[in-house]
């Protein structure tokens, strides 16, 4: 077994998608790439480049931030990840293989987000297929407001999160 199989030997099916990605790219395959992805798929969050570089920081890896964006680019292109624009300046990115589809529900007080998945929007996607006579491969839908957290009904500002 090599090092990055190691690495990812909790999720076979991505060190595959991955290795077959970069071999059709004739790219470099370097461990600190297998450990970045293994750490996003250890997440059990959205998480932003800062949140991941201070995860990868406490090992023994030298990854850079430069090289945490590079990677990022290489995953979204093998569809490993996937990244969401919530709002201004607020980007995040989750793991998506394996994961099914579902929408986001964001806090504007204290930028919480919530995920949901509603079976009507699988209705809607049906109809617009029929009538348009198009073939909807995904969507996504972002709904903003306030959470029930107790602060935010009250206004009082909080420290956003994410």
């Amino acid at each position: 077994m090599t090092e990055a199989q190691k690495l990812l030997k909790d999720f076979p099916d991505i060190f595959h998608i991955l290795t077959n990605h970069m071999d059709a790219k004739k790219m470099r395959k370097t461990s600190e790439r297998y450990y970045i992805l293994n750490e996003i798929y250890k997440l059990n969050t959205h998480f932003d480049v800062d949140t991941l570089f201070k995860n990868l920081s406490d090992t023994s890896y030298r990854i850079s931030r430069a090289t945490i964006y590079n990677n990022l680019e290489l995953f979204l292109e093998c569809g490993l990840i996937v990244k969401h624009h919530f709002g201004q300046n607020l980007s995040l990115y989750e793991k998506s293989f394996g994961y099914k589809q579902h929408d986001h529900f964001i806090c504007n007080q204290c930028q919480s987000i919530i995920e949901f998945c509603d079976p009507r929007l699988h209705q809607i996607k049906k109809s617009l297929e029929e009538i348009l006579n198009v073939t909807v491969d995904s969507h996504s839908l972002y709904l903003y407001g306030k959470c029930s957290n107790e602060k935010c009904q009250k206004g009082i500002p909080q420290r956003k999160i994410k």
